[in-house]
């Protein structure tokens, strides 16, 4: 069982982003800069860790991506150099997850397991949604089962079940009824966002309702003006712009993470 997320009633967990550059393997890497970049995804991570930030999530901003749960080898490989690094140069408390665009679940399964990554982050493990890059279409058994092959079921699984990288596609289902069937194939937590704050707290306390002990963490469009109000319903944030000098890819600032994380912490979470 994952032991990524701490128990009920301790603070929340405020997650920062890594944004990577293009990575070998896909159209858009520039050649010979992975120390460059690998250098960037480091100082990041250390920048949330010395703001006082739970953990980060490294993410792959490759531009376009395919639509199946698939990474090409070298993307994986450097993937997996940078997870070890950002896990080195951070504290053993510092949750560090892995989430491979679009939704190669499996990559980021195996690169956590290896790296020493706490979780991954599923842009679809229920369901199907469409998107820029063609319709995703996530299989939950084959993701489960290849997670117990490689016996990374200490690895948790962050489900996203409303929000940027994912909206259920088909039949109407409400937010409640992705998550408990995102519980059911064995999600250990969901992400939602949604940019109106009420709406947010809406779909919160629906999720809530519906499967009371899964955690949930927001997965955007926060900012130091309502992180506390958002954080006091959800049990964490991925949290990136907002840190980042200059705005969305912006360089990580220490001094902005803090001031987040003191908004979060003096408000009792």
């Amino acid at each position: 069982m994952s032991t990524w997320y701490p128990s009920k009633g301790k603070q929340a967990l405020i997650l920062g982003m890594v944004h990577l550059a293009p990575l070998p393997g896909t159209p858009f890497h520039r050649p010979d800069t992975f120390p460059e970049l690998l250098a960037t995804a480091v100082a990041s991570a250390r920048a949330l860790y010395d703001g006082g930030a739970d953990g980060c999530l490294v993410q792959t901003v490759d531009r376009v991506y395919g639509v199946t749960d698939d990474s090409d080898p070298a993307r994986t490989a450097a993937m997996s150099l940078i997870v070890r690094a950002v896990t080195e140069a951070t504290g053993a408390d510092f949750r560090v997850g892995v989430q491979m665009m679009r939704n190669a679940t499996r990559a980021s399964l195996a690169v956590a397991k290896v790296a020493g990554g706490d979780f991954v982050r599923a842009g679809a493990l229920v369901g199907q949604t469409l998107t820029a890059h063609g319709m995703v279409r996530p299989d939950p058994l084959e993701v489960m089962a290849y997670r117990r092959s490689i016996d990374a079921d200490s690895v948790g699984i962050v489900a996203d079940i409303d929000s940027m990288h994912f909206k259920w596609f088909g039949e109407d289902k409400t937010c409640a009824e992705v998550a408990r069937a995102a519980r059911t194939v064995g999600a250990d937590a969901v992400a939602l966002s949604h940019p109106d704050e009420r709406t947010a707290l809406r779909m919160i306390e629906s999720v809530r309702e519906a499967v009371p002990q899964l955690p949930v963490i927001l997965a955007g469009h926060t900012d130091h003006g309502n992180a506390a109000r958002l954080l006091a319903a959800a049990d964490g944030a991925f949290v990136g712009t907002c840190l980042e000098s200059g705005g969305w890819g912006g360089k990580v600032d220490t001094d902005r993470v803090r001031r987040y994380v003191d908004i979060v912490r003096e408000s009792g979470r």
